[in-house]
């Protein structure tokens, strides 16, 4: 029987290397920024300081369902989270008994997987690189912390590497998983059809590729079944966040006030979404220059949907999931790479400092 050091590739050693290793710099450098933060009382502990935002409302979802605490009024926004990570949230909660460190957990063991797809992905040359790339990005706070996107990846990413080696059975069974975490999955859902128009054909085998939809149409359903509304999800982001359909330019004009025209907590965020939206534009049009095309659709069409909100949000944290930009990152020649990674680096810790602070970070 194979051991699992056995079943490890070469490049997924330095992969998980650098995720374990990064784990460790982002837990280090968040403990001593409370230190000086709180001028060494640290007033919150480690598990406080990391159960932040949406955290907070995932794990309201695993304690109570999509109703919420009900010694809170109600929380119009509950619907918009997919039920995926609360649902594991609440079964690692059986065993361990906090649920801020259930969170943590499950993002910590998530990646060790989708570390190793994409690492795969890549290849010995750039694999690694693009690993270590992502892992050091300003968003990857929100690899560490009890947030969907790390859950996504690690169904996602094999996915994607077994669609790639034709083994389109477990590659649906896997985007399946994707689409109950987020809903990009539908996205991804998409983008595996396009793989296999372009590059397979199998027709015994194209069935099965619409198994990705069933969960968010299961999800659909049992929204519709509790609220009576079969939109539950998209009104979730409307009432919760604002959120609804604009034109881009409608879209742009908002974010560019909001960045440009005040100044208050959220300045400098939407400073940063307008960065992210350029670099998924040119993600996206270099991915179809190359005929990228099942890429472009996976990056393109949640980038529109960001892009047609009343304003961009998370579209930073979406570059998480953008994983054609760390392949490409990755295939830098070294002096590139090295600068790209450092100019990294200080924006990580700004992002680790505002977020354990219980400050807007994307």
């Amino acid at each position: 029987m194979a051991t699992p050091a056995r079943l490890l590739e070469g490049v997924d050693r330095p992969a998980l290397g650098a995720w374990f290793g990064t784990r460790l710099g982002v837990l280090v450098t968040s403990v001593t920024i409370a230190a000086f933060w709180s001028y060494g009382d640290f007033k919150d502990s480690f598990l406080e300081r990391w159960t932040q935002w949406d955290v907070d409302l995932f794990i309201e979802i695993a304690k109570y369902g999509y109703r919420g605490d009900p010694a809170q009024p109600q929380d119009a926004g509950l619907p918009a989270f997919f039920p995926g990570l609360p649902m594991l949230i609440r079964t690692i909660h059986i065993v361990i008994p906090s649920w801020e460190l259930s969170a943590l957990l499950i993002s910590l063991v998530a990646g060790t997987v989708a570390m190793a797809a994409l690492a795969r992905l890549g290849g010995a040359g750039t694999g690694p690189k693009a690993v270590l790339a992502l892992l050091l990005s300003p968003y990857a706070v929100f690899l560490f912390a009890g947030y969907s996107e790390t859950l996504f990846l690690a169904f996602a990413l094999p996915a994607w590497l077994l669609a790639r080696q034709r083994r389109w059975e477990p590659a649906v069974l896997c985007a399946m998983g994707a689409a109950c975490v987020r809903v990009t999955g539908i996205f991804l859902a998409v983008a595996l059809i396009v793989e296999f128009l372009v590059a397979d054909r199998r027709w015994r085998v194209a069935p099965c590729l619409l198994a990705p939809f069933a969960p968010v149409f299961a999800y659909t359903v049992y929204q519709w079944r509790r609220t009576g509304d079969w939109l539950a999800w998209q009104h979730a982001q409307q009432e919760g966040w604002g959120r609804s359909l604009a034109w881009p330019w409608e879209a742009f004009h908002t974010t560019w006030d909001a960045a440009f025209g005040v100044h208050n907590e959220f300045t400098g965020a939407f400073r940063v979404e307008l960065v992210a939206a350029v670099v998924g534009v040119a993600l996206t049009l270099w991915l179809l220059v190359r005929r990228r095309w099942a890429e472009a659709v996976y990056v393109g069409l949640p980038l529109a949907s960001l892009l047609t909100s009343a304003f961009y949000l998370s579209i930073g944290r979406a570059t998480l999931l953008w994983w054609p930009v760390w392949l490409a990152i990755g295939s830098f020649r070294r002096p590139a790479y090295i600068v790209t990674v450092l100019l990294f680096v200080p924006l990580l810790v700004s992002e680790i400092a505002l977020f354990t602070s219980g400050k807007w970070a994307g």
